[in-house]
């Protein structure tokens, strides 16, 4: 048995697919964990989804931003659909509410003590240790499976608050918590979230007071090993206790995938179904 670590498959499937042949995945032995972003942009989203949730306890998915949005657009929220997005044969599906109500279900943060390694979708600010992490995912996966999820999904857009505090309530807090989880690249060395920038870093402290996430030696959560997605202009990346392995496999980079037992990288070189910085 092997646990593959996959990035962002946006709606690739056909590059999904051959990227586990290339690992060899046994359905029947193996897991799968998703770093999110299951669907949008790529061609076939609905088939990505129904393929993860056939895969039943063998997958393990965070939520993305994509995947929020989706549940977003799917519950009425249609101003924030984007010209660029391909989510319509989801909602247009006959399973789109089972589908969907699978997605709601997802969690933010899935920690495994055995390996000794958590994933998330994009990132953690530097307040939070893997107990302050577990507990704001939590936060919002019971209002995301609750009754008033649908307020939660209405409110979820937006840059506001940038900065983490214990007093924050409400909508506030809620968004806070979804954005580190799902958005986060850049913050400064006070954890103040830098939600516009999405480029490439540059790894220079001396040079830019935004730094990745994960650049700030003083971050409460440094000694966790952590697996995320989300940036695709930083490609693979293995170091400061994290593994980034979203690798821009719709933007026509690589689809990656990092078997956790022994950390071996598989990559498959994808055609792209989108331009680069079309997000």
């Amino acid at each position: 048995m092997s646990t593959y670590a996959i990035g962002d498959i946006q709606g690739c499937f056909t590059e999904l697919q051959r990227l586990l042949e290339l690992i060899r995945f046994d359905v029947s032995q193996d897991v799968l964990w998703c770093t999110g972003d299951l669907v949008n942009r790529g061609p076939n989203s609905l088939e990505v989804l129904r393929f993860v949730k056939g895969l039943k306890e063998r997958a393990i998915v965070v939520l993305g931003n994509h995947d929020l949005h989706l549940l977003a657009v799917a519950h009425g929220n249609i101003e924030y659909l984007k010209p660029q997005d391909t989510l319509a044969p989801i909602l247009n599906a006959p399973d789109s509410d089972e589908l969907l109500e699978w997605l709601r279900y997802r969690p933010l943060l899935h920690h495994d003590a055995n390996l000794g390694l958590t994933l998330i979708h994009a990132g953690l600010p530097p307040q939070w240790d893997l107990w302050q992490a577990g507990r704001c995912a939590y936060e919002v996966e019971e209002v995301l499976r609750g009754s008033k999820f649908q307020k939660y999904l209405a409110n979820l857009y937006g840059n506001e608050p940038q900065k983490w505090s214990n007093q924050l309530t409400g909508k506030k807090r809620l968004r806070f918590i979804t954005n580190c989880f799902t958005r986060l690249r850049y913050c400064d060395a006070e954890g103040k979230l830098a939600m516009k920038k999405k480029g490439a870093p540059s790894f220079d402290i001396n040079k830019d007071a935004e730094q990745p996430w994960f650049w700030w030696p003083h971050r409460a959560n440094s000694d966790m090993q952590i697996i995320f997605g989300h940036w695709a202009t930083l490609g693979y990346y293995a170091g400061n206790h994290v593994y980034a392995l979203d690798s821009g496999c719709v933007w026509g980079g690589f689809l990656t995938a990092l078997r956790l037992e022994d950390k071996q990288v598989f990559t498959l070189p994808c055609r792209g179904e989108r331009t680069p910085g079309d997000e």
